[in-house]
């Protein structure tokens, strides 16, 4: 069948899908991807890890500041063997782009060059960067220029990542590779927990795209609703082996596809059993406890550290499935993910030891029961919205105003037929509850998942006709932060709004420097003519003066006194 007729019977299915919904009728659709005919062939890759290219010790402090250099650029890579190579766009031309591993506590300054057509923004997505580091969807980087961004690395252990974040064309620069990951280490922790580490610390990116007749990545730049791709991958290969000891391994799951959710399960090859696994960290680190489960649902933009004990499996082969999850477009043959080789011998019993009972305490928000807002993330008149704003709807696109230091509790609300990982920048997140967002629909979870109780967030997944509820405290920092569904594609047709952490004017904490407006001229992109050290430790100099990220608990202590000292006032 011709590949322009299969487009159509696609999209015919897809426009019934909010029509479908309540009948809980999921089509099955045809692949439109070739052929792939070369399963658990190739080795999973795994990123190198990026070097600074210089440091500088701020002398009053002793805080070091690590100076590296990212250039985002055009590069081809061979996905099917019989075809020709697909063209991407990556960070340093690599799919997915280098990792970071960063020691808690020792800050960076990235600078992103743009060598590529289109423009670009970075979010480096779970840190509590100031604003104009964030990411704003319009703090855009030409061809031709860089921006440098300003990291504080002050926060708990987590995996993080950073990935594209322009106006309007997120989906389609994220789609065409750029992604990568930005581990935040706390040595003395991990020793202390004595989970695996080092070489048994694996970073799996999963993703999800279409490929043309001739094996390159489709064009999704027309697409509205959502590019839900036909052929997974993991770290950048279509169908990976990777080779593991008979022991315990730590995995850190992060979903990067522009509009697929997976659920996974991992199956035993000469059984057809599942075998169970134990979720231990999420977007904002080390849960309470461990969760064992079979079972874990990973939306766009999620992180999940999951341990698999491969004792008593040596010589076998595991493979990591997937099953469709809320309303995706669910294809022929989308069920394996990648395949696990055990070996048989061990080599290091390093982090190899019984799981803890106790992980770590979280830092909760105080408890609250009054609702603050209530955010319904849908559809109108064809633009995707939050409480009917649009982003670009610049004079309304604040919706919430939130006093620096509170505790606020919102409510999430998607419906309409879609499901909506949204992404809240600035903040770790509590779930308190799930529910029907609609009584009389036969969609819609009501629980709040086992491994989402013991951890903290900062994407929360709306399924079709759910209403999550979630508290936080919006400190330590205050300006303008953006929030958005991390559907790419709703995100750029314009699920995007922003609130904005309002400054104290009695505060009177020390501060020497204010970074309220995501667009603060003097952080803006530049002209690019070139690295030279001096330059580097020029820039490094200036950022650390800036003392944007000096004394995160004192402010945080001193914010939570002040509203203290108010609560208690005649």
């Amino acid at each position: 069948m011709a590949v322009c007729s299969l487009r159509k019977i696609a999209a015919s299915l897809v426009a019934l899908l909010p029509l479908l919904a309540n009948s809980q009728i999921i089509p099955i659709t045809l692949r439109e991807s070739p052929s792939y005919n070369h399963d658990f062939e190739f080795p999973l890759p795994i990123m190198p890890v990026k070097q600074p290219l210089t440091t500088y010790t701020n002398p009053k402090t002793g805080v070091q500041v690590d100076f590296y250099e990212i250039k985002i650029k055009e590069t081809t890579k061979n996905l099917f063997p019989d075809l020709g190579d697909a063209t991407l766009i990556g960070y340093d031309g690599q799919i997915p782009g280098p990792t970071f591993r960063v020691p808690k506590g020792r800050e960076t300054v990235i600078r992103f060059v743009n060598e590529y057509y289109r423009r670009s923004a970075i979010h480096l997505h779970g840190s509590y960067s100031r604003a104009p580091f964030d990411g704003w969807a319009e703090d855009t980087i030409l061809p031709g220029q860089y921006k440098d961004y300003y990291y504080p690395n002050t926060q708990s252990a987590r995996t993080l990542w950073y990935h594209d974040h322009a106006m309007g064309i997120t989906a389609l620069n994220a789609y065409s590779g750029q992604a990568g990951f930005y581990i935040l280490e706390d040595a003395a922790l991990e020793a202390s927990l004595d989970l695996p580490r080092g070489s048994y610390d694996i970073p799996l990116m999963l993703n999800s795209k279409r490929y043309t007749s001739t094996g390159n990545i489709t064009n999704e730049s027309a697409e509205t609703i959502s590019t839900y791709g036909d052929t997974p991958s993991v770290n950048g290969q279509i169908l990976p082996h990777f080779v593991v000891e008979p022991r315990k391994y730590r995995f850190r799951v992060l979903n990067a596809a522009a509009s697929r959710t997976f659920n996974l399960t991992l199956n035993v090859d000469a059984t057809r059993e599942n075998k169970k696994f134990h979720v231990v960290g999420s977007d904002a680190g080390f849960m309470s406890k461990s969760v064992e489960t079979e079972s874990l649902v990973v939306a766009m933009a999620e992180r999940w550290e999951i341990v698999i004990d491969f004792a008593n499996l040596a010589g076998q082969n595991l493979t990591l499935k997937q099953s469709n999850c809320f309303i995706d477009t669910n294809y022929v043959g989308y069920d394996k993910v990648m395949q696990f080789r055990v070996g048989n011998a061990v080599t290091s019993e390093v982090g190899n030891g019984p799981l803890p009972d106790k992980l770590v305490d979280l830092d909760l928000p105080a408890p609250k029961t009054q609702l603050d807002q209530n955010f319904v993330f849908g559809r109108v008149r064809g633009d995707w919205t939050i409480n009917s704003v649009t982003f670009s709807n610049v004079k309304n696109r604040i919706l919430r105003n939130v006093p620096r230091g509170t505790t606020e509790m919102w409510r999430l609300q998607g419906g309409g037929g879609w499901s909506h990982p949204v992404h809240i920048h600035l903040v770790d997140l509590q779930i308190l509850s799930r529910r029907k967002a609609t009584q009389n629909s036969a969609f819609g979870r009501t629980e709040v998942t086992p491994y989402e109780a013991a951890a903290l967030k900062d994407v929360i997944v709306l399924g079709n006709n759910e209403a999550v509820t979630v508290l936080a405290k919006y400190a330590p920092w205050d300006g303008v932060y953006m929030f958005h569904c991390h559907n790419l594609v709703h995100e750029d047709h314009d699920m995007m709004g922003a609130f904005n952490v309002t400054a104290l004017s009695d505060f009177n904490y020390p501060e020497t420097t204010r970074f309220i407006d995501p667009m603060e001229p003097r952080f803006r992109a530049k002209p690019y003519n070139g690295f030279t050290v001096a330059e580097a430790n020029s820039a490094l100099e200036f950022f650390s003066s800036l003392n944007a990220y000096t004394d995160a608990d004192g402010i945080e202590n001193a914010l939570d006194q002040y509203w203290a000292k108010k609560a208690s006032a005649p």
